[in-house]
This record gives structure tokens, C-alpha cells and sequence, in this order.
């Protein structure tokens, strides 16, 4: 005779029932060993005895588990029906505890598919049902809080979290104790409170590693490497990183590869190693685009970019920044993964870096305009705000001032430093830089835009701007701003072919000429020149 399972009487009414359950407890083993394989052979054969023998709560859990491995390997449409089986057959026997172990794996299938607020309402539904187990509600405690987590709601999902491991105490469940500090330590990952973060994935993976847990050992070993990363210890993020890649190569868990190599791209990228880092990422990219994990995608597109920047390939940078950030907005618009307005800020703050570099190395070999995009983008927004412009106008505004002039690096150096006035051939020739900068920027695709401020800075609403002599409404309003700050910025600093003139006489010249620009425009300039970044710059200042 076989050995019996503790919690299963030493003479069951039904003999089947003991191999049943000895197969799940052999199923449960290889799961959490990573054997998927085993375990599946080992579920599939409790889930034929259970419907055999009768015996529905065997049968309930097997089938979940087995739904809960089929979603693992990205079978989502078995994981449900086996899901959705165990929890029919769970209430029909009156076995709430069942029940609600069922809807907390189907809540997860749709947390990890997007589908935020059905996996909430979900949730909550299962720990109506979990009332008279402690590990179950460890459980469901455990998942609110990731949801918290991904609303960048922290306390509440802090809170979960406590609640959680509170419930696991109280179950004497160390391996849901795991991951209860594990979930802790993401959530002090987040808030950069990296002591904290430390101390909960150690706590975590000690109790993964005794109760044999690979996958949660992986997730400690990542996620510690990035607060590692985030403290500059780039050896131990690198050390644990490939530790962890080695783990979810094992298990098959390409998503989870896919966060491996994103860690390991961003050491290579701040340890001065540029070629495997662009390597790792990309590998991030690819594995996450496979897996259809948007959030990874984005994150890692992100990061490439930042890698691109520092290498100084700007467009390749904007590029892949514009991918991310229609990536957030698509994550965003399903109420997906949601703290994206978060992400969006920190990847705007990249676009804007990128930007506002590109600008400065286009101007840095001329001691003459060195800064001149840094102060139009100031004067641009402070017009703006004069004018009462949203936010989105101010951001493309900013943007497209740091790229008004990216077309003079086709422009000859002799004729864009040329010390007198240029002949009507060399100044057709400069007027080309607005063309210019356009066509380098064909293959980059801005979430602002950008293009036809960039094209249309020097045109007039009299029509006699350039390069298409547009008139009145035809120019955006974005573009006469930059207009009229780059013509002030030009009037007072020195040039190669003049000195710069005083602040007095350059408003002078810009009453004459005011003409040339909307009157809204025109008095919103007047009304912000007064402002103190205005005021405190020196006429001689370049």
C-alpha cells in the first residue's frame, strides 16, 4: 500500500481518492520546482482518477492547477475553461473555500491580460468566499495589492501587502510569507526606499530557496538586482541579473527573461559597455513584443533609447522613445498596466533629454549661438503661458524649439559663421535649413507635433517668411511663437557678422517689425519679456 498524505485519512471511503491526491501533492512538487512538464502529467492523471472516483474536491483542485500551468505556458483559452471547471464544480459541491481559490487564478489571468477592473471585481469576489481561510485571503490580499501597486496608489497597496502577510502568519504559510515580502519589497522598490526593499527580497527568497520555490527565488534575485542597479552596486545587479536569467531559462519564463535582460542591458549601458548592452535590450524588446507584454515592451524601448542618447544616436533615440510612448497611451487607453502616467512622465522627461542634447550638439562648435536653443525654448514657454496654452501645447512648444535649427548641420560651416552679410545665393542656401530639418527627421515619428514648427519658424504672417511664404492662419500659432523669441534671442547676443544689440533697442526693432507675427502672439511676447528670465540675462550673454 501507499504511504498516505497527512491531511487524507489512513482508510479513505474511496480508494481512488488516495492516489488522486498523492498525484496533486507529486504535481504541486514539480510546479514549484519549475518541472512543468512533470507536473502537468502529474495534474492531468489526479484530474482522470478524480472523474473516476468521484471525488470533486480532488478533481477541482487538479483541474485548477493544471489551468493555472497552461496559462504559465501562454495556452490562455485551456487555463480558462480548466479554471472555470474547477470553480462550477467547487460551488455545486458547497465548497466556498474552492470556490474562491478558482476565481483568484481566474482573476489572475485577467490581471496578467490587462483587464484591470475585471480582475479587481474578481478578486474582491473571491475574498467574499475566503472568510474561513487565512492562506486564501493571504492570497487575494496579495493581488489587491499588486493592482494598488500598479495604480501608484503605494499605501494601499502597502496595506494589502500587510494584511497579506498577517493572513499567511496566521496560516503558519511560510512560502505565501515569500511572497508577501516579496510584493513588500517591490512596493519599497518603487518608493526608492532601497534599505527596505533589500532587506524584503532577502527575507523572501531565504523562505523561496528552503520550500524549493524557483520561479519566486528568480523574482527575488531580479528585482534585488535592480535596487542594485538603482544603488550603482553594478557587480551584484549584474551577478544576481544573470542568476536570475539562468533561472527563467530553466523554467521556460520568457516574460520573465524578458525583465532579466533589461536589468543586465541597463548595467552593460552605465558600466561603459554600449555593444552588450544594445544587445541585452534589444533581446528585452523582442522577448516582451513575443510574450505580448506591452508594459516590458515599453520599459525596455525606453531604456534602448537612453542607451542610444548616450552614445550620441539621437535619432535612433526619439525613434524608440516614440514607440514607448504609444505604447503607454495604448496601455493607458485599455486601462491596462495603469500607473502609466508616471511612466509617461519619467520617458517624457527622456524625449525631452534626447531633445535638448541633440540641440546643444548642434550648436556647440559655434561659440556665437552656443545656447540660443536652450534660451528659445524658455522664452517659447513663457509666451505660451502668457497665452494660456495646455500643457501638451507647452511640451511641443519646448520640444520644438531645441529642434528649430537641427537643419544647420547641412548647412556649409563657412556660410553659418560667415563674419559679413551674406550674398542672396549663400542666404537661399541657409533658408534651406528649415527643409533641412525636416527631412532628417522623416524616419522619427513624435507623439508632439514637431515638424511644422520646425519648418515654419521663420515664416511671417505678412507672407514674406520662409521656405513657403505662408500667410495669417496657414502658420500655427507654435511656429510664430518660436518666431518671435528666435528673432529677440538673435537681436541680443553677439554674432559673427554683428554685436549684440541692447534689450531696448532689440524691442524697438521687434515693434517695426511686429507685423510679421499675430497680434495675440506679439502681446503675449511683451507681456513675458518682463519676466525674470528674461530680465537677468545680460544683452552679451551667448
Amino acid at each position: 500500500m501507499q504511504d498516505p498524505l497527512p491531511a487524507v485519512p489512513a482508510k479513505p471511503p474511496n480508494p481512488e481518492l488516495r492516489p488522486a491526491g498523492d498525484l496533486l501533492r507529486v504535481g504541486r512538487a514539480h510546479d514549484r520546482a519549475g518541472r512543468l512538464d512533470d507536473a502537468v502529467a502529474a495534474y492531468e492523471k489526479a484530474v482522470q482518477i478524480g472523474e473516476k472516483s468521484g471525488e470533486r474536491a480532488v478533481l477541482a483542485e487538479a483541474q485548477r492547477r493544471l489551468g493555472v500551468v497552461h496559462h504559465r505556458r501562454n495556452n490562455a483559452a485551456m487555463a480558462l475553461e480548466l479554471c472555470t471547471r474547477s470553480y462550477d464544480g467547487a460551488l455545486a459541491m458547497g465548497d466556498l473555500i474552492l470556490a474562491g481559490e478558482a476565481l483568484n487564478s481566474l482573476g489572475g489571468f485577467e490581471f496578467e491580460s490587462g483587464q484591470m477592473a475585471e480582475a479587481q471585481t474578481i478578486f474582491r469576489r473571491a475574498l467574499d468566499l475566503a472568510f474561513s481561510s487565512e492562506e486564501l485571503r493571504g492570497r487575494i490580499e496579495q493581488n489587491l495589492g499588486i493592482l494598488a501597486t500598479l495604480h501608484g496608489d503605494y499605501e494601499a497597496a502597502v496595506n494589502h501587502y500587510k494584511r497579506s502577510l498577517d493572513a499567511f502568519s496566521e496560516a503558519m504559510d511560510e512560502r505565501g510569507c515569500a511572497l508577501a515580502y516579496h510584493n513588500l519589497g517591490l512596493a519599497a522598490l518603487h518608493q526608492a526606499d532601497y534599505e527596505v526593499a533589500e532587506d524584503h527580497f532577502t527575507r523572501s527568497a531565504t523562505i523561496a530557496s528552503r520550500f524549493g520555490d524557483v520561479h519566486l527565488q528568480g523574482l527575488c534575485l531580479l528585482n534585488h538586482a535592480e535596487v542594485c542597479h538603482a544603488r550603482q552596486q553594478y557587480g551584484d545587479a549584474l551577478r544576481r541579473a544573470e542568476s536570475a536569467l539562468d533561472i527563467f531559462e530553466q523554467l521556460g519564463a520568457r516574460m520573465d527573461k524578458s525583465g532579466a535582460y533589461k536589468v543586465i542591458g541597463m548595467v552593460f549601458r552605465d558600466t561603459g559597455r554600449p555593444v552588450l548592452a544594445e544587445q541585452r535590450l534589444q533581446a528585452s524588446v523582442d522577448l516582451a513584443i513575443e510574450t505580448g507584454w506591452v508594459l516590458g515592451q515599453a520599459e525596455a524601448s525606453r531604456e534602448l533609447a537612453r542607451l542610444h542618447q548616450m552614445v550620441g544616436r539621437n535619432q535612433d533615440a526619439l525613434v524608440l522613445l516614440n514607440s514607448a510612448h504609444r505604447l503607454f497611451n495604448g496601455i493607458e487607453a485599455r486601462v491596462e498596466l495603469v500607473d502609466v502616467s508616471r511612466k509617461k512622465n519619467s520617458l517624457e522627461e527622456t524625449f525631452l533629454a534626447v531633445v535638448r542634447e541633440w540641440g546643444l550638439s548642434i550648436e556647440s562648435s559655434d561659440e556665437y549661438t552656443f545656447g540660443h536653443c536652450e534660451r528659445v525654448a524658455t522664452y517659447a514657454v513663457s509666451v505660451a503661458e502668457s497665452l494660456g496654452l495646455d500643457e501638451m501645447q507647452k511640451t511641443t512648444l519646448r520640444l520644438g524649439a531645441y529642434l528649430h535649427d537641427v537643419g544647420k548641420v547641412r548647412v556649409p560651416h563657412e556660410i553659418l559663421n560667415k563674419p559679413g552679410r551674406l550674398t542672396d545665393d549663400e542666404f537661399d542656401l541657409m533658408k534651406l535649413h528649415t527643409v533641412y530639418g525636416v527631412e532628417l527627421l522623416t524616419g522619427v515619428e513624435f507623439p508632439w507635433d514637431l515638424k511644422p514648427l520646425i519648418r515654419w519658424h521663420h515664416e511671417k504672417l505678412d507672407g514674406t517668411g520662409y521656405p513657403d511664404r505662408l500667410r495669417g492662419e496657414e502658420i500655427p500659432i507654435g511656429a510664430q511663437i518660436i518666431c518671435i523669441v528666435d528673432v529677440f534671442d538673435a537681436l541680443t547676443t553677439t554674432r559673427s557678422y554683428r554685436p549684440a544689440m541692447t534689450r531696448e533697442a532689440s524691442l524697438a526693432e521687434l515693434e517695426r517689425c511686429r507685423h510679421w507675427w499675430r497680434p495675440d502672439v506679439f502681446q503675449a511676447f511683451m507681456a513675458s519679456v518682463g519676466a525674470p528670465g528674461w530680465q537677468e540675462r545680460s544683452p552679451a550673454t551667448v
